[in-house]
């Protein structure tokens, strides 16, 4: 039975969600986001992914700076959902919003709660080195990702997966589990689980003092830490004095003096093995791969990188 929904997001992670609670007939009274910003050269005013995806859709969008005054909470709650669907929306929802529709507010989260609650999930996950991932649907509270869990299911992380796609996996993925997360709601038969104390862990926002390549690093962490970052905000490195981001990496042969390349195909040495680059960007450039890079900037082997 379709339910009345209000749908909270922001990025393009929350976008599939919100096509397929519309296209299940499911009645979205308002579409919430962030703010446009101006971006670019221009400084034109940027609308969220969630926002044009709404427009399309012929959606009503709201976009208020906070939720917390009266007069925003009173509009929220003049809308008499059934529930709120939130999907990395960026703002705090304070306990008016929270207990305004009637099943409560659910939210898609990235990772298999309580590991890696916070900003990063998808990021600091693959930079671990963890073999799966996950979606978890939980019952929001006022807490940073502590309500109780309605539903998960996991997603195994290739040994060679970036963050980009395991994104694009999990963003798939929390859509269908949301659905089935809503049907059970609504039929009175959904079972939500308190949030275990063991394996807490967090998920801090990705700041660019650590996008730096470290190449004393053992290979695996120099691995994780590239495809964890890739294909934003990149793992890079200088050649020449000139930063270029790593894309894609894979474990590369032999070993040497960290920072030393080994071959001519961009294998470089770390801490204990090696990594060699797939797939490369230099600044200003379009992403490459390894062979094509190299017809434009030969770099022999005994070349150090910083």
């Amino acid at each position: 039975m379709p339910l009345r929904l209000i749908f909270m997001g922001t990025p393009d992670f929350a976008v599939p969600t919100l096509i397929e609670l519309a296209a299940r007939g499911h009645d979205i009274a308002a579409v919430y986001t962030r703010a446009p910003k101006p971006a670019g050269r221009g400084m034109d005013m940027q609308h969220t992914p969630v926002e044009r995806e709404a427009r399309q859709l012929a959606l009503t969008v709201n976009t208020p700076r906070s939720l917390k005054d009266g007069e925003a909470q009173e509009i929220f709650r003049a809308y008499n959902a059934d529930a709120a669907v939130v999907v990395a929306y960026g703002l705090i929802l304070p306990k008016p919003i929270l207990e305004a529709p009637r099943l409560g507010c659910f939210n898609v989260h990235a990772s298999l709660l309580p590991r890696w609650r916070g900003a990063a999930p998808i990021n600091r996950a693959i930079m671990a080195g963890d073999p799966d991932s996950g979606i978890t649907i939980m019952k929001m509270d006022e807490g940073l990702d502590t309500g109780a869990m309605a539903m998960a299911e996991r997603q195994p992380i290739g040994p060679d997966m970036t963050a980009g796609e395991l994104h694009d996996a999990l963003s798939r993925l929390g859509a269908d589990l949301m659905l089935r997360v809503l049907a059970a709601a609504d039929r009175g038969s959904l079972q939500l689980t308190p949030q275990p104390q063991a394996g807490v862990t967090y998920a801090e926002k990705i700041s660019k003092n650590e996008t730096r390549i470290d190449w004393e690093k053992p290979w695996k962490q120099v691995h994780d830490h590239i495809r964890g970052l890739s294909p934003f905000p990149g793992a890079w490195f200088e050649l020449d004095g000139v930063r270029v981001k790593v894309l894609r990496s894979t474990r590369g042969e032999s070993s040497g003096p960290p920072g030393i390349l080994l071959d001519n195909r961009l294998t470089v040495a770390c801490g204990r093995g090696a990594v060699q680059l797939v797939q490369v960007q230099r600044a200003g450039k379009h992403p490459m791969n390894a062979d094509e890079f190299l017809r434009g900037t030969p770099v022999p082997a005994g070349t150090r990188v910083a």
